[in-house]
């Protein structure tokens, strides 16, 4: 661990014992069998904290989370707190888990109670537990849905947050990306579990803890599903990036280019007002634009010094197609051959493999393509210095019409976003600091002639 990610824990562990201190002293008062009630609802949560599912950027996830909230709207006091810290402390100490990884765990669900407690009070909630005529479903939602709704989204957001800012500052990487992955595929069911939630909180009011007991088992069917989703889409995700780093094996000098190419085609691709899905599938496409040159045949030409001939130049010319004949043995990335195959072809129709002209080459293609040569202009060749953002401006305009799609062009040049493709991004910090320790790559690289990084 990080000595800043010591201290960050550190402070998280503080604020939940102040904030559950504040619920103790000035919240309502424990009344009746509310620590029991809490307790035996937070303890159903230990199944699904033994189940749990992992997620990217070494975060994880369960199902836990719909007890604790049940638990938050039928004793919103302190109690419920205590309950969530006790259970909590107890699975994080049989799993032996590292000491500061186990005070984040247990201090966020806290603070995720704490915030879950507070905002339902706020908003005028009542123990459900206390409420007349709880057995009426439709009453009870009516009369206090919308404040367990609220407090069950401030308090998923908090929980998030906390979270994703410790791996983010151990791993020293970006909130937001760290954020965007692991929330991408579980928000919308997060928010989905909302009227489970209340539901779940109903059922243990109106019918009692054996009820609520044997609906949770099914629910941590819905856990599986979930975790069998999230866990074959991860597998996806890390097949890709091996695809890539094999083929960057292959060829030192281009390591990173599909990474940069993937980088500004998410970029162009959001300056042309593309909706994130689309922006999505272009990253992947753009992430394996070359990966047909993982191909045997491709290696002497790849670590070839002098100049390609006519013969090997027509060899290199075939990985587009070889790539996408490639990415088409993978059912789950059949929607984005076209734009692999695609991405050497000019607007002119003077580009390969096929020769397509104009709007006959897909979109995706000739975004990549722009995020291709961009790569080829700012990347150091041994017999120039990259091109300036104005250099770049001019070849994009000189090209207009010829290798590019003029309205891409006019939209991608006149967008705020355009400067932001002259920004170093983390993985250039990252090469520059690689760069102090050694040089050999650099070395390497310029004893080679790099036509075929463009070709």
């Amino acid at each position: 661990m990080r000595t800043v990610t010591r201290v960050y824990v550190g402070t998280v562990a503080s604020l939940a014992i102040a904030w559950a201190i504040l619920l103790w002293r000035f919240g309502p008062p424990a009344a009746g069998a509310g620590f029991e009630d809490a307790l035996y609802l937070c303890a159903l949560a230990i199944a699904a904290e033994f189940l749990r599912f992992q997620l990217p950027q070494s975060a994880a996830g369960s199902m836990g989370f719909i007890p604790y909230f049940a638990a938050a709207i039928i004793v919103p006091t302190w109690e419920s707190v205590a309950a969530v810290v006790l259970v909590k402390a107890v699975v994080e100490l049989s799993r032996r888990n590292d000491r500061v990884k186990s005070t984040l765990n247990v201090s966020s669900r806290a603070l995720m109670e704490c915030a879950a407690v507070t905002v339902y009070l706020a908003l005028h909630g009542q123990a459900l537990g206390g409420v007349a005529n709880a057995t009426n479903l439709t009453d009870l939602a009516r009369r206090f849905g919308w404040q367990a709704f609220a407090a069950f989204a401030a308090a998923l957001f908090l929980n998030n947050i906390v979270v994703t800012a410790a791996i983010a500052l151990n791993g020293g990487r970006s909130v937001r990306k760290v954020l965007h992955h692991n929330q991408k595929a579980t928000i919308g069911l997060d928010f989905l579990a909302a009227p489970v939630v209340f539901g779940f909180a109903w059922v243990y009011v109106a019918f009692g803890p054996i009820a609520a007991g044997t609906v949770w088992i099914p629910l941590l069917g819905l856990r599986q599903v979930q975790s069998t989703s999230l866990e074959l889409e991860r597998t996806n995700e890390e097949l890709l990036e091996l695809m890539v780093r094999s083929l960057e094996a292959r060829d030192a000098y281009t390591s990173g280019h599909s990474r940069r190419v993937q980088h500004y085609s998410q970029v162009i691709a959001r300056a042309i007002g593309l909706s994130d899905r689309h922006v999505a599938q272009i990253s992947t496409a753009a992430l394996l634009h070359d990966v047909g040159k993982i191909h045997e045949k491709y290696a002497p030409v790849l670590a070839k010094q002098d100049k390609l001939t006519a013969e090997e130049w027509a060899i290199i010319q075939d990985h587009p197609a070889d790539g996408a004949e490639l990415v088409a043995t993978m059912t789950r990335l059949r929607d984005i051959v076209p734009a692999i195959r695609h991405h050497h072809e000019n607007w002119d129709g003077s580009g390969y493999p096929d020769g397509l002209v104009g709007e006959a080459i897909p979109l995706a293609s000739r975004i990549i393509r722009f995020a291709d040569t961009i790569d080829a202009m700012t990347t150091e060749r041994p017999y120039r210095a990259p091109l300036t953002e104005a250099q770049v401006r001019s070849e994009i305009i000189r090209c207009r019409q010829t290798q590019f799609d003029p309205s891409i062009a006019d939209k991608l040049l006149s967008s705020s976003l355009w400067a932001t493709l002259f920004a170093p991004t983390s993985e250039d910090r990252a090469a520059v600091r690689l760069s102090v320790v050694s040089n050999r790559t650099t070395t390497v690289a310029r004893r080679r002639s790099r036509e075929v990084l463009g070709a």
